[in-house]
């Protein structure tokens, strides 16, 4: 039977995941950055808005966070151990290599074999020195496509993929088919695409292009909600009532990818207002829930979406 390592917690199996939110950030912020400026950061107030976010969606009923933080985005394993003893929340921590363009210098002239063996690393021995296995790999795309090192962090995912059969979870660009391409990747490598969610597909209308992904056998992330920057609210429910109306409700997974904290210049409180209004860990259950049951989704549904895939992925 599949395990799943939790942060701080033992491992469960899928079926005991139970509501499941598949892509949010307990934190992020610019590794360069933090090291070099310590001064602009308060980590006990980061570790408040975290607890406040975990608690309030443990209210709602949510039993476990996947959360993609990994290189490149501020990844710190006792940081979510934290979290985890506050709140009790189960935590599924990722290992990958998160960039946009180039692959940070150490990377420079190692083989694809040589950086999956750190991502092998955290999924069978631990993540920063610590007992805390990841359960998944993370990779990344976006506006300027597949560039070369992009490629070669996706390929060396798809060699520690075929090693460990954890599940891979990615940041694609829904307006340039970079998710499309990452799938192409993968499976070039021999990734069953079934042990792929293909993400922020719910940044675009164009229900044909997730709809391509996903009848290559991948799950489709509609995990943005509240970014309205990408699409507003009410665009992303009228996608997700049509790929639920035409058949494709065993390959959605819906989420927020919210940061508690991030430190990102777009992040700033005078662009909040304008770009992701009402953004939190808990939109789905103030808003989009609601919005989409009086269109006609019944509780069956949402636990296929928000119980069964996620035990589906992991398994």
């Amino acid at each position: 039977m599949t395990k799943i390592p939790l942060v701080g917690k033992g491992e469960i199996s899928p079926g005991e995941m139970g509501f499941t939110l598949i892509h949010e950030h307990l934190r992020v912020f610019s590794e360069p950055v933090r090291y070099q400026w310590p001064h602009l950061y308060n980590e006990d107030e980061e570790l408040k808005n975290a607890v406040n976010e975990v608690k309030t969606i443990m209210s709602y009923g949510v039993k476990t966070i996947v959360d993609p933080t990994v290189m490149g985005l501020g990844r710190d394993i006792r940081f979510s151990e934290k979290v985890v003893k506050e709140t009790g929340i189960n935590v599924i921590a990722a290992t990958g290599l998160y960039t946009y363009t180039d692959l940070p210098f150490f990377f420079n002239g190692r083989s694809l074999e040589e950086i999956a063996e750190l991502l092998i690393h955290d999924i069978k021995k631990g993540i920063q020195g610590t007992n805390n296995r990841a359960g998944f790999i993370k990779v990344a795309a976006d506006e300027p496509g597949i560039t070369r090192d992009v490629e070669r962090a996706i390929r060396a995912a798809a060699i520690a993929q075929k090693e460990t059969n954890v599940p891979i979870i990615t940041h694609s660009n829904a307006h340039n088919g970079t998710g499309l391409e990452q799938q192409r990747i993968l499976m070039e490598e021999g990734v069953d695409p079934g042990r792929v969610l293909i993400g922020h597909l719910g940044d675009t209308d164009n229900v044909d292009y997730i709809k391509k992904i996903a009848d290559k056998g991948s799950f489709v992330g509609l995990d943005r909600y509240g970014l309205d920057l990408f699409l507003p609210i009410d665009k992303r429910n009228e996608v997700l009532l049509k790929l639920i109306k035409d058949g494709y409700l065993d390959r959605i997974m819906v989420s927020q990818d919210y940061c508690c904290t991030i430190d990102w210049g777009i992040a700033k409180p005078e662009y909040k207002p304008k770009l992701a209004p009402k953004w939190s860990m808990s939109l789905i259950f103030t808003d989009v829930i609601p919005s989409i049951k009086r269109a006609g989704v019944t509780d069956e549904q949402l636990h296929v979406i928000f119980v069964k895939n996620p035990a589906r992925l992991f398994s």
